[in-house]
């Protein structure tokens, strides 16, 4: 990524508020201004609705006086005259003053970058024929589904930011849309919500949009939800609380997945919670599984909040945790070394078991969609419930099921990975295949 100058109303704007900062004696200072526009044709009840196109603007800012730090965020850009940007100054100031003393807040320093990518201006024509095919396929082939939300969005947003450390990242980056989220009905028969979507460079081309990003899969999977079972039928004999394997739908890979991110990053580090800060170049997953990032997908920038260009990270190496993720602050905080990650992005490396074998290879157990789990302990236990899940019978996927409690350790489950499939769920944001865990205890 080389620098270029982008967006030059957000930068002159970032630029007057930093010297504002300056004026009002800042040791550090960082400013960062957006303008996000998005267009959409939604789907409300299984018609289309509405095309809108809205436009935001904000200006986030943040200063730090004598290791005392504040922050801000204005909900207009170009409306900031210098005498607004020089009273949001002077607010922030006396804000800092009443906060605690940190030697550990700092800004950027050095970062120079820029990203332009994707479609600018919106195919109002793509975002019909989606609307279209979704509707369509919905008819045919989920009648029973009703899609309560949905549809075919085209974004584009533009961001610059600046610090006094002499950072500067800019971007320009437009992507498509589609979303879907609903339910199945037959007659007093309900099941629960579920939703599926992604972001993409285009939605023209050859593949058909219920493909995408399993939002037919979703929507077949809801029809086939009305109608729940408990799990006890299936585990006869086996007492209360009887033993199986999942196999994880990629949304609840990519929660189990989100969970050791957040074991990594600044709020477990700090409260001492983390069960992986000395883990590091250890072992601490199933050898089957690899986690990289992909900061530069459809929708994305590999820039952090705190004002750093995030390079491409291997986090998870055939099971080995390469790296900690703290931010700039959390690293002086605890002496750990800087390891900057962008807001989203990731994929987990595919396997070598076609799904069908994957799944026929579980005598007993369920597949499922969603995991809640609340707020693990600090050890990593959990008790919650399997959403939009069905029963694994005999290599076969059954009935939907209900009241069906699953519990188990959260860190276990990433060691007890036995098999990956060769398949992926790609919605942009992540790719993840369907995971086979053994060994969890259902009630």
């Amino acid at each position: 990524m080389n620098h270029t100058p982008l967006a030059p109303a957000l930068q002159d704007v970032a630029e007057q508020a930093l010297a504002a900062l300056v004026a009002q004696g800042c040791d550090a200072a960082q400013a960062s201004a957006r303008r996000s526009r998005l267009t959409e044709l939604a789907i409300i009840r299984n018609a289309p609705a509405l095309l809108r196109s809205t436009e935001t603007h904000a200006l986030a800012l943040s200063g730090i006086w004598g290791g005392r730090k504040a922050s801000t965020e204005l909900p207009a850009v170009d409306s900031l005259t210098p005498a607004a940007l020089a009273e949001a100054a002077a607010a922030l100031r006396d804000q800092a003053a009443s906060a605690p003393q940190d030697e550990a807040h700092a800004v950027s320093h050095g970062q120079q970058a820029s990203v332009v990518r994707g479609p600018v201006e919106p195919d109002l024509d793509q975002l019909a024929e989606a609307v279209g095919q979704l509707l369509a396929f919905r008819a045919a082939h989920a009648p029973t589904v009703t899609v309560e939300e949905g549809g075919a969005e085209h974004h584009h947003r533009s961001a610059c930011t600046l610090t006094t450390g002499g950072s500067h990242l800019a971007s320009a980056v437009g992507w498509y849309g589609l979303v879907f989220f609903g339910s199945a009905r037959e007659g007093a028969h309900t099941s629960s919500f579920d939703f599926a979507g992604g972001e993409c460079d285009s939605l023209a081309g050859n593949l058909p949009m219920p493909q995408r990003f399993g939002i037919g899969l979703a929507m077949q999977a809801l029809a086939r939800s009305v109608h729940t079972r408990t799990l006890a039928a299936h585990f006869a004999g086996q007492g209360a609380a009887a033993a199986g394997d999942v196999v994880l739908m990629p949304h609840a890979v990519a929660g189990l997945l989100a969970w050791l991110r957040g074991q990594l990053s600044d709020v477990a580090l700090l409260d001492g919670s983390s069960l992986y800060r000395q883990a590091v170049g250890q072992a601490v997953a199933s050898p089957l599984l690899t986690l990289d990032s992909r900061f530069e997908a459809p929708g994305l920038v590999p820039f952090t909040a705190d004002g750093f260009a995030a390079p491409p990270l291997r986090l998870l190496d055939a099971g080995r945790l390469t790296a900690l993720t703290p931010t700039l602050y959390a690293s002086r905080k605890l002496g750990l070394p800087h390891v900057p990650v962008a807001a989203d992005g990731w994929q987990l490396a595919a396997g070598t078991t076609p799904l069908a074998t994957l799944l026929a290879g579980v005598p007993r157990g369920a597949l499922v969609g969603r995991l809640s789990m609340g707020r693990p302990a600090p050890n990593g236990d959990f008790s919650g419930v399997i959403k939009n899940s069905f029963v694994l019978d005999g290599g076969a996927v059954g009935p939907a099921l209900s009241e069906t409690m699953v519990t188990g350790n959260v860190a276990q489950l990433l060691r007890d990975v036995v098999a990956v499939s060769a398949e992926r769920l790609d919605t942009g944001g992540f790719a993840m295949p369907w995971l086979r865990v053994a060994g969890l205890h259902f009630s």
